[in-house]
């Protein structure tokens, strides 16, 4: 289990940086510090990583449960999605949750990269396991 906890973090790292990136262009990763009283893009990019890392690695966990990894990354991805930005960032900014506003396009469109976020993750995990298992096989031999 603990290759799997590795290999979360390392595809909420690989996911964090690209879903980001996305936000940054968006000008979202401002709102992100705000959420402990800053403006600033460092603070902001740090909060999103330590929160994609923390992400990463409960997938990781979760992964140990299924072997179905596109179905959990869709799951996982709408489960994040209620949670970060319709419940605990609203609340954290002094908004009340979006959960009444989730199907408006802006609450759709958080959901979409929601899900991409998650399937970059499943991606990443998937790789490296798939990259660790052979290495085991060519340590074996």
């Amino acid at each position: 289990m603990s290759r799997l906890l590795k290999t979360g973090v390392l595809g909420g790292v690989v996911g964090g940086i690209i879903f980001g990136i996305m936000m940054q262009m968006m000008g979202m990763i401002p709102m992100i510090a705000m959420m402990v009283g800053s403006k600033s893009t460092v603070v902001g990019w740090g909060i999103h990583m330590i929160i994609s890392i923390i992400f990463g690695a409960v997938f990781g966990y979760l992964v140990t449960f299924t072997k179905h990894m596109f179905i959990l990354s869709v799951i996982y991805g709408i489960i994040i999605w209620i949670v970060g930005p319709l419940v605990i960032m609203p609340l954290m900014l002094g908004m009340g949750t979006m959960i009444a506003h989730a199907f408006e396009p802006q609450q759709l469109m958080s959901l979409m990269t929601h899900l991409f976020f998650s399937f970059v993750l499943a991606a990443t995990v998937k790789i490296a396991e798939r990259k660790t298992a052979e290495t085991d096989v060519n340590v074996t031999n």
